[in-house]
This record gives structure tokens, C-alpha cells and sequence, in this order.
């Protein structure tokens, strides 16, 4: 764990800067909005398209992580339920949590993908992000949402993730190659993403929210920084996954909850600041438990 905990450091340290920009230096709510809408909608697409298409892939190569991401996402979901027979949580603040069991955050695992492994893991994280973005959104938006398909359907179809995930997957199997030019952009707006993006993941941890929901929050928490990657060593066994696969399939379900969700709850009229305090708590605890199951990966 000594050797794997200097790889997360620099990650945990850029979110504790965007908390300290936040907090102590002046820097306006409104100036992270802009900088995640920016990193959102521009940033982290040119990121995810230029990973996908930089290494050959074939149906044969890509079905492993398709199934383990979808397997992980079910896992996330049919825990999160359970917590209503057993701790019988209020119906709308289960609702607005349920997501935080299998969302995860995208600019941390491309990160440590990158610090891990290098362009390899990036390309393989990529594939694992890109595969499981339209799938936890439409599970998440399917529970916000409560019978309101047609919004379902425009939320998934307006993502820029899954619509940049979706082009370069199209890309890459039909065997097109990039332009220099147009790679070498995407490479450089791609490296912004991930400064960027942890420096606003710190910009919206809050430890503001409902104190009566304390035992949902564990489940949850749980669910996400323990049960998840031990669903994961279970799966890469399963399917026969090669180590890199594995590692990366790993780190992918020990990720904390996605700064996104509270937005999304926001949007959709759910408890955002409960869906805010998750997330926070997560991401802090996260420090701790990602370089433990690291440390079984290799």
C-alpha cells in the first residue's frame, strides 16, 4: 500500500485545492460552474474520443468490459434497493441516493488510470467509462424520474459523454484513423480534463445535510467503496480478465460517487444537498480505500 498511495496522492490533493479555491481564496461558485460545464461539455469529451479511438479495437476485444460494467452497475442498484426492506429509509431520500451506489467519478478514475498504468490503463478506463456513462444514467434518471420516460430519453440523448463515447466507439471499429492535427488537439484538450475536473470535484464536497439519514448514507457509502470492488475481483475472475483489465475494473468500483449526481438530483427535484453530503463523504473515505484494494490488484 506504501508504493500505491504516492499514485492517488496528487489526485486527493488537486480536490483538496479546488475545496481550498472555494473556501479560502475567493474563487466564486459560479466560476467552478463555468469551469464544469467547460470540462463537461468540451474537455472530457475530446478526452474520452481521443482514448477510444487511439488504440485498435475489435467486438471480441471490448465485450469483457461491456458485461462487467454492466454487472457492477446491477450490483450497485439491487444493494442500494435492499436498504428498503432493511432500514426502511424515507421513499424520496432512498430515491435521490440510489445513484450514489454505482456512479462513480469519471475525472478520478481516468486519473489514477493514467497514473497506474499509464495510456494503456487510460484507453481501457475509457472503454469502462464510456460503456457504463449512458447505463447509470439511465438507471439513475429511470428512479428520479418515477414514469416520466420521454424525459428519460432526451436526458440520455443531450449527454455529451455518452454521445462522444458513442462517435469514437463508431470511429474505431469501422478502422478510421484522426488527422494529426485533430488528435494532437484532442490529446491537449483531453490533458486539461483531468486538472480541471478534480479541482471542481473539490469545489462541490459539502459536509452540510439531513443528520436523520445517517444509516442510508452508510448503506450507501458502503455499497460503494466496499461492495462494489469486491464485485469486481469477482467478475475479472469470472471473465478471465487480464491483469491490466482487472486493475482497471478495480479501480473503476472503488471510485466514489460522481460530483455529477447531486446536478442531477438537483434537476430533477430530488434532495441534492443529501445527494451532495454522500458524495463528499465518499470521495474523503475514498483516499483510504482505494489504495487497499489497489494493493490486492497487484
Amino acid at each position: 500500500m506504501t508504493t500505491i498511495f504516492p499514485l492517488i496522492l496528487p489526485d486527493f490533493l488537486l480536490i483538496a485545492l479546488g475545496a481550498l479555491l472555494l473556501h479560502r481564496f475567493g474563487f466564486s461558485r459560479e466560476f467552478f460552474q463555468g469551469a464544469e460545464k467547460l470540462v463537461y461539455y468540451v474537455l472530457f469529451p475530446a478526452l474520452l474520443f481521443d482514448s477510444i479511438t487511439r488504440i485498435p479495437l475489435n467486438l471480441g476485444d471490448t465485450w469483457p468490459l461491456l458485461v462487467a460494467a454492466a454487472a457492477l452497475i446491477a450490483v450497485g442498484t439491487a444493494l442500494a434497493w435492499l436498504a428498503l426492506p432493511i432500514l426502511k429509509p424515507e421513499h424520496l431520500q432512498h430515491a435521490a441516493l440510489t445513484q450514489c451506489a454505482f456512479r462513480f467519478n469519471t475525472y478520478l478514475g481516468m486519473s489514477l488510470a493514467s497514473a497506474i498504468a499509464g495510456p494503456s490503463g487510460v484507453a481501457v478506463m475509457a472503454l469502462l467509462v464510456g460503456f457504463s456513462v449512458p447505463m447509470a444514467n439511465m438507471v439513475a434518471v429511470t428512479v428520479l424520474a418515477r414514469g416520466q420516460q420521454g424525459r428519460i430519453a432526451i436526458e440520455l440523448l443531450k449527454n455529451p459523454l455518452i454521445l462522444s463515447t458513442v462517435a469514437a466507439l463508431g470511429w474505431n471499429l469501422a478502422g478510421l484513423s484522426v488527422p494529426g492535427p485533430a488528435q494532437l488537439a484532442f490529446s491537449r484538450l483531453g490533458a486539461c480534463a483531468l486538472g480541471i475536473g478534480l479541482l471542481c470535484v473539490g469545489a462541490t464536497l459539502s459536509l452540510q445535510g439531513s443528520r436523520q439519514a445517517g444509516a442510508l448514507i452508510s448503506w450507501i457509502t458502503a455499497i460503494k467503496l466496499l461492495a462494489l470492488p469486491v464485485a469486481a475481483l469477482a467478475i475479472a475472475w469470472l471473465l478471465d480478465m487480464s491483469t491490466l483489465e482487472r486493475q482497471m475494473l478495480l479501480v473503476f468500483a472503488a471510485l466514489p460517487t460522481a460530483s455529477s449526481a447531486h446536478v442531477l438530483a438537483a434537476r430533477m427535484g430530488a434532495d441534492s444537498r443529501l445527494v451532495a453530503l454522500t458524495m463528499s463523504i465518499g470521495t474523503i473515505l475514498a483516499g483510504l480505500t482505494i489504495p487497499l484494494w489497489l494493493s490486492l490488484a497487484t
